[in-house]
């Protein structure tokens, strides 16, 4: 690499010094240095043939010769490539029944015996399909988080895989970006705070290597969501500062819980793309981070350095990628062809080499592969188990965002007509969402089915397709007819599940033109309607929303998602999840966040930032949900009065259900430094907790925030906490709730260096008045 490139890579990423508040949690044998661990790598390193040890960085997709990436090799190079001892690990979908033979290729026909990691895709569940995880994200719950990873890893460990490329934490706030249903939103903290519980849950305390557990991956490194235009594997150009404090914590969080590998991202960042980025892959994750795992390419990325015009051919490629820290080439073949004549021709040191194959054999042994080739198979899966806790999961995602003179819950005995009508009201693949693994549209339960089974006797129900999602099979005079004859009309529409996900990114967030011919119909017949809003992000319902009674998000929400809706529907649970996205009126308002800087002429002010033909703010702000009761929020106090620096915040705040039912808030902490060297953003989310109440119930609800909650990141990446006034908010979302100043009277870094002497950290205890949470009309 060239000086000048150099010179390029090290500005895109700045050195971090700090541990943001995201958790943290230790792995074996990845934060630990195991001396006899060492020494057996080094005698089997002595061992290995250049070939060999190529082989432990190279990865293909079983038995597909074709695809984005030219080097995939065929099956039949593939199995004679095992024998040689030359293929580390495999990825594929639908070849669980040849890892047995495989590992016993590998074992017994290969010189050294050393076993295959087999991979997967298992993003939210491997057969037994559970919420998308922006969806899940929607819950605002780590710990359901967790249980749902650590259950997608029993039943995927079942199957004799080692390895899922889960969970992607990258920060997505395009929500033209078809990925973004991968993540868990537009939020730092709430990317890291998922992110580190899904690693525990895929992962456990031991590193994969108790049975029931798979090593996780955290993608894709870094900032991948923020490709321009939310065009999937575009250009990515952002500052220094937005790197550290948007894209970049997220990563931090999944490392200090203990993550076993990462993987680097297909795009570019300032010119560098990212599979031969050495200051983020070396400088940032190793050396700053300490991280010990693997760095794996994505899909022929490795490769794909030669069309990103940064390397002339696959040879440079392939340097390029190891000296970056790409410990594994994904499916291109660039490694097995061209890393043996590097390394003989000392353009590649051996060193180099080696702590790669190190990295590798470590995860391997690390997991008890050496000691127990045969596949370690977990204890019988209990699917009944599994689908319990899918309902679950469905139940706390979706999102109730409208719900009109209370509308909903229907009352299952009242006696009366519900007309079912849209593309989706019978759908079941649709429900699984984008990387469905091995999942089947058989197992899903359809919302037309768990609906007729909720019905009270006295409900009848009457059903219509109204349209299909393009409009192929169109009959909404069918549906209008059936909508004249019911007391309430329930339309299933939206974005299918298929629809979403990787390369899968739109130019526009409207419903499908049959879909709004649908509702506009309708709108006509003049019965109450409620929409279920399937979807893998952010739609633009801002032309249909005034005429809307009740909507139900519901996201892609697995096999259980028919089920999870009818108990919403009826009553028999209430809504709780809240928007870990914005909601814009129109496509043109994205990218649309919480999180904005302020302008000089901020939005909402005489002469401020605006359109000239739509509203400036958000259809639905981040955090936004409403439940089937009512949350009053008061007397907010912050304290102590006068703290010392590296002493604790402590945020209050009174909650009281003053509604008729039981009923969970997420109760969200944000704040805002007023004044700062860099400019900071209106809001940041700091804190959340799901509380639950019964009615007339009250709780005093507790947080605790630190000085990594105030700091920001200066030129060059050192985090200060600069002194000033900063503003705390608590409430249901980003756009309601009390608010409180304080003040920072010193200023320090997290290293603990002073940067400004005496003063006091924090002037505190506000109150303001009553602030009381109804239900949106």
């Amino acid at each position: 690499m060239s000086m000048k490139r150099t010179r390029i890579a090290l500005f895109t990423v700045a050195l971090v010094t700090f541990c943001l508040p995201f958790g943290a949690h230790s792995a074996v044998p990845l934060t630990k240095v195991d001396p006899a661990l060492e020494r057996r790598i080094d005698a089997l390193l002595a061992r290995m043939t250049i070939e060999e040890k190529v082989g432990q960085l190279t990865m293909f997709a079983f038995g597909r010769p074709t695809g984005p990436a030219r080097g995939n090799a065929t099956r039949e190079e593939q199995i004679t490539l095992i024998k040689q001892g030359r293929v580390g690990s495999l990825i594929g979908e639908g070849f669980t029944i040849e890892i047995p033979t495989l590992t016993q290729m590998a074992l017994t026909e290969s010189r050294l015996g050393i076993p295959l990691l087999f991979a997967m895709d298992v993003l939210h569940g491997y057969r037994v399909i559970f919420p998308t995880p922006l969806a899940e994200a929607a819950a605002f719950d780590p710990e359901l988080a967790e249980r749902t990873a650590a259950m997608s890893a029993r039943e995927t460990a079942a199957q004799g895989l080692h390895w899922t490329f889960a969970p992607m934490i990258d920060v997505g706030r395009d929500a033209r970006w078809g990925r973004v249903v991968e993540g868990s939103g537009e939020d730092p903290y709430l990317n890291a705070i998922l992110g580190a519980a899904r690693v525990r849950g895929f992962q456990g305390a031991a590193l994969a290597s108790e049975p029931g557990r798979v090593l996780a991956t955290a993608k894709h490194m870094a900032a991948y969501g923020a490709a321009e235009a939310g065009r999937d594997y575009a250009t990515v150009d952002i500052s220094e500062s937005t790197l550290n404090d948007v894209y970049l914590p997220p990563f931090r969080a999944a490392v200090d819980a203990g993550v076993a590998t990462i993987m680097a991202a297909f795009h570019e960042i300032g010119g560098v793309p990212s599979s031969a980025n050495r200051a983020l892959l070396t400088g940032k994750l190793r050396r700053d981070w300490k991280f010990r795992g693997i760095v794996v390419s994505d899909w022929g990325s490795v490769e794909e350095l030669v069309t990103h015009g940064y390397a002339r051919d696959r040879r440079q490629a392939a340097k390029q990628a190891l000296m970056a820290g790409v410990d594994i080439d994904m499916c291109s073949g660039t490694y097995l062809t061209e890393l043996p004549k590097l390394v003989r021709a000392r353009q590649v040191p051996m060193r180099v080499l080696n702590e790669a194959v190190r990295r590798v054999l470590r995860i391997k042994m690390g997991m008890g592969l050496f000691e127990r080739p045969e596949q370690v198979v977990a204890a019988p899966f209990d699917t009944a188990a599994a689908r319990a806790l899918a309902k679950e999961a469905a139940r706390a995602s979706m999102v109730l965002l409208k719900n009109k003179n209370d509308l909903l819950p229907l009352h299952r005995e009242a006696q009366r007509t519900i007309a079912l009508v849209g593309p989706f009201i019978e759908s079941r693949l649709e429900h699984l969402g984008a990387w469905w693994a091995d999942g089947k549209a058989d197992d899903v339960i359809s919302i037309a089915d768990a609906v007729r089974k909720r019905a009270g006797s006295k409900t009848k129900i009457l059903q219509a397709l109204g349209t299909d999602f393009r409009g192929k099979n169109k009959d909404i005079a069918e549906a209008v007819r059936i909508a004249r004859q019911a007391d309430v009309v329930v339309v299933a529409a939206g974005d299918p599940g298929w629809n979403t996900g990787e390369n899968n990114s739109k130019v526009s967030l409207e419903l499908s033109l049959p879909q709004r011919e649908l509702l506009a119909a309708l709108r006509e017949v003049g019965k109450p309607v409620v929409l279920l809003l399937m979807s893998g992000g952010a739609l633009a319902i801002g032309e249909q929303e005034p005429f809307l009674d009740a909507i139900l998000l519901t996201w892609s929400s697995g096999v259980e998602a028919g089920e999870a809706v009818a108990e919403l529907l009826f009553g028999e649970h209430a809504p709780s999840g809240r928007l870990p996205v914005t909601f814009p009126r129109a496509t043109g308002q994205v990218p649309i966040y919480h999180a904005r800087k302020p302008s000089g002429r901020p939005p909402g002010t005489p002469g401020g930032s605006s359109y000239t033909d739509s509203p400036a703010d958000p259809l639905y702000p981040f955090g936004h949900g409403l439940t089937y009761t009512r949350f009053r929020y008061e007397n907010l106090t912050v304290s102590p009065l006068a703290a010392k620096p590296g002493l604790p915040i402590h945020v209050s705040v009174q909650l009281t259900n003053e509604g008729p039912r039981s009923g969970t808030e997420v109760v969200q902490l944000y704040v805002r430094d007023e004044v700062a060297s860099l400019t900071r953003p209106v809001k940041t989310l700091r804190r959340f907790t799901r509380v639950a109440l019964a009615p007339g119930e009250s709780k005093q609800v507790k947080f605790e925030l630190s000085d990594a909650d105030l700091g920001l990141f200066l030129p060059g990446g050192r985090f200060v906490v600069e002194p000033g006034w900063f503003t705390v908010f608590v409430g249901p979302s980003a756009a309601e709730g009390q608010q409180a100043r304080f003040e920072v009277g010193g200023a320090q870094s997290l290293s603990g260096s002073i940067l400004f002497s005496n003063g006091v950290m924090a002037r505190v205890g506000q109150r303001q008045s009553t602030f009381r949470r109804t239900p949106r009309l």
